[in-house]
């Protein structure tokens, strides 16, 4: 049987990370989610969940958990080096498919941004 676990290294597991990432600045919504994202130093994305319990009981919370970690595991190869964080805003996940789109073009969104950041700060220093 294949091992599909999401693997620690591809988690974002202390508050400082899920901190570092917020003071970025660089986020990107639509009707599910809201997922803010910053450059880390490694090779692989990272992810990061939080479902406020304003979404609801545990099991819908952890309904929300599972299909965001899926939607990432599906689709970390087509993502932006990032750190992640997703936070569900619904109180209904969308389907997994509709999910894992969402999450893949967001990102490439905050990666723009983080570019043109860059950008204009080493044009600024010029």
């Amino acid at each position: 049987m294949t091992d599909c676990r999401l693997p620690k290294r591809l988690r974002l597991l202390r508050a400082t990370e899920f901190e570092r990432v917020f003071a970025a600045r660089s986020s990107a919504v639509d009707a599910w989610l809201a997922l803010y994202g910053t450059a880390n130093e490694l090779d692989h994305p990272r992810l990061g969940i939080t479902v406020s319990r304003r979404i609801g009981n545990a099991v819908a919370r952890n309904r929300w958990k599972r299909l965001l970690r899926e939607a990432f595991r599906l689709s970390q190869d087509r993502l932006p080096v990032l750190d992640l964080v997703c936070v569900a805003r619904a109180q209904a996940p969308p389907p997994l498919s509709q999910l894992t789109e969402s999450m893949r073009s967001m990102a490439m969104g905050i990666a723009q941004q983080l570019e043109r950041r860059r950008q204009n700060s080493v044009k600024d220093n010029s």
